[in-house]
């Protein structure tokens, strides 16, 4: 258990140290950490660290973190607003993923990569529990505020709907599981629609 926390930290601070300090490659620096931070939990908010995009499409650090939260602004390439935040442990799979994604790789080979990489002990595994907080909707840059609904993803390695007793069927405004007995098994919980 030691072993894999120092692995794990190790991993986090190798991802972190392919960033560099936010450079004049970044458009709206301010815009993005308002952005990341729309889909943080209250408490977390302020303590987070915060990652953005330069102009090139790299993920770069915006603002240095004092606890174990990540949230990372609304990609300027996609169509959609979405902000992200998640543990500290998460950032090694997700950033991996978002290499897996520059290289051109499709969304069933990042998952595949990822969970053998994991299994292989190449990639650390999210912590047990580790959660994300996903926030899909509208950007308003005049107000500088987002619209739109959280969904909670809780990592859960290894777990099944055996071992859980959670359907892997979509449970709208109740928890079920993804990718079940994967090194990548997380509960998802959507809020009803409109509500």
């Amino acid at each position: 258990m030691h072993i894999e926390r120092i692995s794990l930290g190790l991993a986090v601070l190798a991802v972190s140290a392919s960033w560099s300090c936010v450079s004049s490659q970044v458009a709206n620096p301010d815009e993005q950490i308002a952005q990341a931070l729309t889909a943080a939990p209250e408490d977390k908010a302020d303590g987070a660290r915060v990652l953005g995009y330069a102009t090139d499409g790299k993920v770069v650090e915006l603002r240095p973190g004092s606890n174990d939260f990540i949230c990372l602004a609304s990609n300027p390439a996609n169509e959609r607003f979405s902000s992200s935040c998640y543990h500290a442990s998460l950032e090694p799979y997700f950033a991996r993923g978002r290499e897996l994604s520059a290289e051109g790789a499709s969304r069933e080979d990042r998952y595949r990569i990822r969970f053998e990489e994991m299994e292989a002990g190449t990639l650390a595994k999210p912590v047990m529990s580790a959660t994300q907080y996903v926030l899909d909707g509208t950007w308003d840059s005049a107000m500088q505020t987002a619209t739109g609904m959280v969904r909670w993803v809780i990592y859960v390695p290894g777990a099944t709907p055996e071992s859980t007793g959670l359907s892997v069927m979509p449970q709208e405004g109740g928890p079920w599981i993804m990718d079940p007995g994967t090194p990548g098994a997380h509960i998802m919980i959507v809020p009803p629609r409109g509500g």
